[in-house]
């Protein structure tokens, strides 16, 4: 089981690894607003858990299992942020809420709000 911060820092090194050439560990403290040293901890926390590895650079690479992780959190987060402000939700507050939706809704749930939305859609 992976905790709701560790699930933050791979959904973050998905993210900045579609806008950067490589992800470092002070591109993480600057998009997150953390010290370094706390993301540091955490990059050799996710290390250790084989979620990631670290070049002898510094640049950080999700794993096959890491990046499995990132890219369910990151599908969450999109289609509930998305579907929050067609239901009129304010743009921040949608993805604040997304965000915290995101690491607590089951598989199952997920799933059926994903299928409901595909139904929605086909129509």
């Amino acid at each position: 089981m992976i905790n709701e911060s560790a699930e933050n820092y791979l959904e973050t090194i998905l993210v900045l690894s579609k806008q950067l050439p490589v992800v470092r560990a002070v591109d993480i403290s600057n998009e997150l607003g953390y010290k370094k040293s706390s993301v540091s901890i955490a990059m050799k926390n996710l290390r250790e858990k084989k979620h990631i590895t670290v070049t002898d650079s510094g640049f950080i690479y999700l794993t096959e299992s890491g990046k499995e992780i990132a890219e369910m959190i990151y599908e969450r987060h999109q289609l509930l942020s998305q579907w929050l402000i067609k239901f009129g939700v304010d743009a921040e507050i949608a993805t604040e809420d997304a965000c915290k939706i995101e690491h607590v809704i089951s598989k199952e749930s997920f799933e059926a709000i994903k299928k409901h939305i595909s139904k929605f859609h086909n129509k």
